[in-house]
């Protein structure tokens, strides 16, 4: 294991145990949001780390797996404890918040950044062609619980179930896409020769320090939770900025400081991969996941039902994100774009 490992591991167990010392001792609601957001970037970053090195252990194609399962895993905890606290609206605002985030902001920063000191970036198209296809399709299947609601058709009445039936569907479709992803199109499968790194831990390490982080992202994740309310309420900060700005980059700094540090190496083809991927398994796996969980947690009800603003914005997200990749290639002017089109829904939202 490295020095800077290490010290990573180091500097998050001191973070997370001032802010549990914090959180028991009921200091000001600010300064724990404050540190439970800092406490969960850096979880996020270890689980990043060591799902990284099982990864390359096991090969490519296991990294894809272990990515899927583990790099949303703070996010996942942080919208369960959610869910238990009531914030189901917060909990929504969240995960349209990640898919904007990776396909808006960290895409435009990534092109932006990797275009400055690269100048024009080029990637292979077909991989992020499929996740782009994939995304449209789950957008519209997100959007028929919304349509139903806001129309008032007879399916008004049975959301519940319609939900069920649309988080089973898009779980199943990325299922498939992960089959044909490893197993089908050659172009699909992740490059054998530069995309993996050389182990510095051991398999013992490793193994410890990823179930270690996964219990320490519960804990983390719980006191975010607790602290967000209090904190929202002191700075008069709505539920729905909350969610769309702050816990969505929170959950996903895992995937915010990889896909721009390999744009910033010009390694486009897995920049784009980690930032859309990222996205995608939003939309296929994590909010699909907690509509079927919502039903056992015994606290709020998550539905796909979203409020106008926020299917216009995840819609927006969705098909910008996929006319930048069609074409295999990139500029920073793209990336301004992507940035300033991130601050004005932003703005949109920070007055609810």
């Amino acid at each position: 294991m490295q020095k800077k490992d290490i010290l990573l591991i180091v500097a998050s167990i001191a973070i997370a145990a001032v802010t549990g010392i914090s959180t028991y001792a009921g200091l000001n609601s600010v300064l724990l949001f404050a540190l439970s957001a800092a406490s969960l970037v850096m979880v996020a970053m270890i689980v990043g780390k060591a799902t990284e090195q099982l990864g390359n252990r096991l090969g490519p194609a296991a990294t894809g797996v272990l990515q899927s399962a583990l790099g949303n895993l703070p996010e996942l905890f942080v919208c369960i404890f959610a869910l238990r606290a009531g914030l189901d609206t917060v909990v929504k605002a969240a995960l349209v918040g990640s898919i904007l985030g990776n396909s808006v902001l960290v895409f435009g920063m990534a092109i932006l950044f990797g275009g400055l000191k690269n100048g024009r970036q080029y990637f292979h198209s077909e991989p992020p062609k499929m996740n782009a296809v994939l995304m449209i399709l789950a957008f519209a299947a997100m959007a028929v619980p919304t349509l139903t609601y806001y129309l008032h058709t007879p399916a008004e009445s049975h959301l519940n179930m319609l939900d069920m039936i649309v988080a089973v569907v898009l779980l199943i479709t990325f299922g498939a896409y992960l089959s044909f992803s490893i197993k089908g199109d050659k172009s699909f499968r992740p490059d054998e020769n530069g995309g993996g790194h050389p182990n510095s831990w051991s398999l013992p390490i490793t193994l410890i320090v990823l179930a270690a982080s996964g219990v320490g992202a519960a804990f983390v994740s719980d006191w975010f939770v607790d602290a967000l309310t209090p904190a929202m309420d002191s700075l008069g900060i709505n539920e729905v900025f909350s969610g769309l700005i702050i816990v969505a980059i929170a959950g996903n700094a895992i995937e915010n400081i990889v896909g721009i540090q390999l744009a910033l190496k010009n390694k486009s083809d897995y920049a784009v991969s980690v930032i859309m991927n990222s996205s995608l398994q939003i939309a296929l796996v994590v909010y699909p996941l907690l509509i079927l969980l919502s039903f056992f947690l015994g606290g709020a009800i998550l539905s796909f039902v979203l409020s106008p603003l926020l299917l216009a914005a995840l819609a927006l997200a969705v098909l910008v994100s996929a006319f930048i990749v069609f074409d295999g290639e990139s500029i920073w002017l793209e990336g301004v774009a992507l940035i300033g089109l991130y601050i004005i829904i932003a703005a949109a939202f920070w007055w609810g």
